[in-house]
């Protein structure tokens, strides 16, 4: 499977960095399938904007959580990841909770708004993807294949 990464630097070789801000399944290397995602990751940080192409081979022996799209259990795990909570999984993949959604999720865990009115409010008008490898040994399953910088925006 191609996977992308956007960026500000070329990434020949993954690392596990927990730095920064918690993010929607918790610290680790993200990657899409979507490369014009991947895009904006890339336009979103500083210059040069990169976007780094990988190939992933699944391997069985790792523990993988896969969230087919956003449900109850996804929106749990991703509010208890971006309070920090750790979990147990090799790889996470699945849909992703951009700044908009988050905004919503906050107000859902505060109290302000209902479930209901999550999910009514946190309806995507294109689909969103991200894959998360937590550690070495998910990383063992993805090799760096090019990169290309944009010049242009989206």
């Amino acid at each position: 499977m191609k996977l992308y990464h956007g960026t500000n630097t070329i990434v020949k070789k993954p690392e596990i960095r927990i730095i920064g801000y918690t993010k929607d399944f918790g610290y680790g290397f993200y990657c899409t399938e979507i490369e014009r995602q991947a895009r904006r990751w890339a336009i979103a940080k500083r210059n040069p904007h990169i976007v780094c192409t990988y190939e992933y081979t699944p391997d069985p022996e790792l523990n993988i959580k896969r969230f087919m799209e956003m449900t109850d259990e996804w929106l749990d795990f991703v509010a208890a990841c971006r309070h920090g909570e750790s979990h147990p999984y090799d790889i996470v993949e699945g849909p992703m909770a951009d700044d908009e959604v988050w905004d919503y999720v906050e107000d859902f865990l505060a109290g302000r708004i209902t479930r209901e009115a999550f999910w009514e409010l946190a309806k995507f008008k294109h689909p969103t993807h991200q894959i998360l490898f937590c550690n070495d040994k998910a990383l063992a399953s993805l090799q760096y294949v090019d990169y290309y910088e944009i010049k242009d925006q989206l």
